[in-house]
């Protein structure tokens, strides 16, 4: 293979454009690094995109931002050292060449060279579990939702959310600010949500039906009515349903993901999470890796977790190029980019 041109190659590409990919972008700037950050996506964000109104409380410094708020202020600060941005392009291929240069290909048949790679794809591809009624896929764009972009939609509607988890129980404490009524139907007879929600959600007027699932939908156009049916611990239905007259219904039930071809890569996984050591290096010399893509002892997964891990890659990959750099960068009111 010929040489690339030393202009076409950077110290460090970044493999995925969510909250760790986006603050690795800012941070390498930090560094002095040449960088790029590859997203498959058409836009910047994430999982944060299919949560946008999404209320997030758990981000340091800021009470409450939604997740739309969020991605703005995060694109804004990646771009801070004007990175190389690639949109629209799925990393397929991953291989290394005679001189240590990392050549990654993407779908569209791209070719990018890099000194370093940090791995932020996130959990890969999105797709959310689907609610398991034949009728059901007759509503899926009508009044039948697995993710809510406009949570002013659902103002004075009679809503009924399917669900135990995070998503379902901070959906239901917000709508129970917006829905003239909301009802909460879980399977199981307790919450697997953080337990300040799930006090909230106790204190609140949601009608909560524990160890219950959504039997059956009515409508004909689109879903007027639920019908209820409690259930023992194997799922099975037991006793009678009750019929719920609804204007909208959402599903949070889970999603599925898919690495696609990082999977086929030679890292060393554990149930499809890439394993690191504390410094988020991966078993490959100049690879690193962070956010939720990742495993390793007392992993934090938060966003805030993701932050950490992608200065602490970045700061692996500046060492990686240069042994003799500082272990860290400098805090940013000593970086004279702030002081123009």
């Amino acid at each position: 293979m010929s040489r690339q041109p030393a202009s076409d190659i950077y110290d460090l590409t970044i493999v995925g454009g969510g909250p760790a990919g986006l603050f690795a972008a800012f941070y390498s700037g930090m560094r002095d690094m040449k960088t790029k950050l590859i997203e498959a996506g058409q836009q910047l964000g994430g999982r944060l995109l299919v949560y946008p109104q999404k209320r997030i409380y758990d981000v340091g410094g800021i009470a409450c931002i939604r997740g739309e708020d969020l991605i703005r202020q995060l694109v804004e600060q990646a771009k801070y050292f004007d990175p190389k941005i690639e949109l629209d392009q799925r990393v397929t291929g991953l291989e290394t060449l005679s001189d240590g240069t990392w050549l990654l290909t993407t779908a569209c048949g791209r070719k990018h060279y890099t000194r370093t790679l940090l791995i932020a794809a996130g959990r890969g591809i999105v797709s959310f579990n689907r609610l398991e009624l034949p009728e059901a896929n007759r509503y899926g764009q009508r009044n039948l939702y697995y993710t809510i972009t406009d949570a002013s939609s659902f103002r004075g509607k009679r809503l009924l959310l399917s669900g135990g988890g995070d998503t379902a129980v901070d959906w239901a404490n917000e709508m129970s600010e917006i829905a003239a009524e909301v009802t909460l139907v879980h399977r199981r007879s307790e919450f697997g949500a953080h337990e300040a929600s799930v006090r909230k959600l106790e204190s609140s007027n949601v009608r909560l039906l524990m160890s219950s699932v959504i039997a059956q939908l009515h409508g004909e156009n689109e879903i007027e009515a639920v019908s209820v049916s409690r259930v023992d611990e194997t799922g099975r239905l037991i006793g009678t349903q009750q019929r719920l007259s609804v204007d909208a219904v959402i599903v949070s039930h889970g999603r599925s993901n898919d690495l696609g071809p990082i999977l086929g890569w030679p890292l060393t996984f554990d149930d499809e999470f890439i394993l690191t050591d504390s410094g988020m290096r991966t078993n490959l010399p100049g690879v690193f890796a962070a956010g939720d893509v990742l495993d390793y002892d007392n992993k934090l997964r938060l966003i805030a977790g993701a932050f950490n891990e992608a200065a602490v890659a970045v700061n692996g990959a500046k060492q990686y190029l240069d042994p003799s750099a500082y272990r860290q960068a400098y805090v940013s009111s000593h970086n004279n980019k702030f002081h123009q």
